[in-house]
């Protein structure tokens, strides 16, 4: 292990006692509408403001007590010291030995030469290769960059899987409305063939760019994934006749749609791609970390350099604002402990995103990955077990989408489930129905549903309408159901970085709580191998013997269900 210091058990210490005593005190009668009641400040106490985002924690299962007692749990467990140490580029990824530095990806230009790390100037680096994907996509936006048969460019396939690609559908969904250079973007994850079929179908290979997203180049989805791209490109423009079949001209092909973002230069020349047109990042860079680094190729050549500055710039004022902020008054912190109080000491294990902006609507499976691949985790950083219940089940669904799927069991199910609700004051697409402003009325739903589930509905209430007293019942609402409500101006690129380094950072300030290192994924590796045993048994017998007998029976079905 690295010279990181041991993690501090939370659990034994007396702030952590003192929560659990605090705990049972507020379960025995602690209730929203009374807390409403009697403090007419309570939403100024708990709302917080940042830059382009208001935040209201004001009907979560908290009080002043609370926050102080969470306060003192992270300044027991060194949360500020491990966040300056993350910061400065101490190796806090200890199962590998790494740094962890994606928020060195927004630091500006300026920085240069200040956060030297391991010998790296971090900022120079990244601004070398953010100034080569600008020139790039420069290229690509304005048409000097051209495909085999003279062609500019109006599709773009990104072929990546997990961090290198969740992210970039996430924002690319997220800010299509600033889409300016008539560049379709479409991305290919899956290694089921069907994803590949969908993405490219109806695509024109003369006008299409396809970006390989494997930092090295081995990624067996992704790779898999692009040889099927490269399949596809050769064949259609062979079939087009923009080439003629040539080794010649399958290469000069290659070269002209296909560029990687990859550090392994030599696997890269080996599929056909120029090195010139890689762009790499760093092993101090998590894959669900990296949408703000060369795995964001994609969104640069959609939405241009100046947007993409902007959306660097969200990323490092909150930042900024993470680092600099006492605990107390830090809305960032201040999330991260209130899931860990939910967690440990209200038993929720789910926690449910909704954002309630349609743009918004590949958010909760972007935060899937960074929360729960990074907190998923029974040893601590120093291999010791966990002393706790660790991670949350993130889910989500947008908008009013979700009030017809799932908000029953948010509303009245017997389990409680903490939610995020996200929204904005201004929408690109402003309309009205029969002279209603229809935002309005999608807002009302975001703000009736926090309220409902705060404040509930009595069974007096429900009698005072008129119900058949069998049914009170099933109408009343116990409310007390914690939310916090994200309320941004406009979804704009500073906002959505904002966005994306909150929850970054929520989930670091868990992770330290629990003693976890969020940056390490071991827990997908042995699916990998077992998967690279399992493929020839379809076919080889004695593949087939060394498997369990669930497997060779499900083989034997296979076997013989395939056509």
């Amino acid at each position: 292990m690295s010279c990181i210091p041991a993690p501090i058990d939370a659990t034994q210490t007396p702030e952590w006692a003192a929560l659990a005593a605090h705990q049972k005190e507020m379960a025995d009668g602690f209730t929203l509408k009374e807390e409403f009641a009697k403090d007419a400040q309570r939403v100024k106490k708990f709302s917080f403001d940042m830059e382009d985002l208001h935040f209201d924690l004001s009907k979560n299962l908290i009080d002043q007590k609370t926050v102080d007692l969470l306060c003192g749990l992270a300044r027991a467990v060194k949360l500020e010291e491990r966040r300056d140490a993350m910061y400065a580029g101490e190796h806090i990824n200890t199962t590998e030995g790494r740094a962890v530095l994606h928020t060195a990806l927004r630091r500006p230009a300026s920085d240069k030469g200040k956060f030297v790390v391991d010998g790296q100037d971090t900022v120079a680096d990244v601004h070398e290769v953010l100034d080569r994907m600008y020139a790039f996509a420069n290229k690509v936006r304005s048409g000097e960059w051209k495909g085999v048969s003279g062609k500019r460019i109006e599709h773009v396939v990104s072929i990546g899987i997990g961090g290198s690609d969740l992210g970039p559908v996430m924002v690319y969904e997220a800010l299509r409305p600033l889409a300016d250079a008539g560049i379709d973007c479409r991305y290919v994850s899956n290694i089921d063939p069907n994803d590949m079929a969908e993405k490219v179908k109806g695509l024109d290979p003369e006008t299409t760019l396809c970006i390989i997203v494997s930092k090295t180049f081995t990624t067996l989805e992704t790779l898999t994934n692009a040889r099927e791209a490269k399949t596809w490109m050769l064949q259609s423009l062979r079939a087009a006749g923009a080439i003629d079949g040539s080794a010649e001209q399958d290469a000069d092909a290659i070269r002209k749609h296909f560029v990687a973002v990859s550090t392994a230069l030599d696997l890269v020349a080996d599929f056909g791609i120029d090195p010139e047109n890689a762009f790499g990042f760093w092993n101090w860079v998590g894959g669900r970390y990296s949408v703000d680094s060369a795995v964001g190729l994609s969104l640069i050549i959609a939405f241009g350099p100046e947007r993409f500055q902007e959306f660097l710039a969200g990323f490092h004022d909150m930042d900024h604002y993470f680092k600099n902020t006492p605990l107390e008054k830090n809305v960032v912190a201040l999330m991260g402990l209130m899931n860990v109080w939910y967690v440990n000491f209200w038993g929720m294990g789910s926690h449910a995103v909704l954002p309630y902006n349609q743009y918004l609507h590949r958010f909760p499976a972007y935060l899937q990955q960074l929360t729960m691949e990074s907190n998923g985790k029974s040893v601590r950083w120093d291999g010791t077990p966990v002393t706790s219940a660790t991670g949350e089940v993130f889910w989500g669904e947008a908008g009013t989408n979700g009030q017809h799927a799932f908000y029953q069991l948010i509303h009245q199910g017997t389990r409680a489930i903490p939610a995020d609700f996200i929204a904005f004051v201004n929408t690109p697409n402003p309309t009205k129905d029969d002279g209603q402003d229809v935002h309005e009325l999608f807002l009302g739903n975001f703000l009736a549903q926090t309220k409902a589930l705060a404040f509930g509905k009595t069974a007096d209430e429900v009698r005072a309408e008129g119900t058949a007293e069998w049914m009170v019942p099933a109408r009343v609402f116990d409310g007390n159901r914690p939310t916090t409500s994200i309320f941004g101006c406009e979804l704009t690129p500073h906002a959505l970085g904002e966005l994306i380094a909150l929850y970054e950072h929520i989930t670091f300030v868990e992770g330290t709580v629990w003693g976890l290192d969020s940056y390490d994924q071991w827990g997908v590796e042995l699916g990998k191998q077992l998967a690279k045993q399992i493929t020839p048994a379809f076919h080889d017998d004695e593949a087939l013997a060394q498997q369990d007998a669930s497997t060779q029976a499900l083989i034997a079905y296979y076997r013989t269900h395939r056509k």
